[in-house]
């Protein structure tokens, strides 16, 4: 079992495994450039950015950044979600 694979599902783990370690710069690369993004989610940049970093994105979702998370690919939104600014999800399970 990876590293990842028992992470996820909420056993002890090594934090920092060269994969997680990876999958935590690729997502922190992809934080950045949403947070700094100033169009709206609905479309543009900040839509595709959330869709390359969420496990799945829902119609009618609103991010206002800054937000945060450790992976971000174990998040998955539902329909009309709000994130406020701030926000902070620990994704690690």
């Amino acid at each position: 079992m990876t590293e990842y694979e028992k992470m996820i599902r909420g056993h002890l783990y090594i934090a920092n495994d060269p994969e997680l370690v990876l999958m935590r710069q690729e997502a922190r690369i992809l934080l950045k450039q949403l947070n700094e993004s100033v169009q709206d989610i609905k479309a543009g940049e900040r839509l595709e950015l959330c869709a390359r970093l969420f496990g799945k994105v829902g119609k009618g979702t609103w991010l206002q950044p800054p937000f945060y998370c450790d992976y971000g690919k174990n998040i998955e939104l539902g329909e009309h979600v709000f994130f406020n600014y701030n926000c902070v999800v620990l994704d690690v399970a």
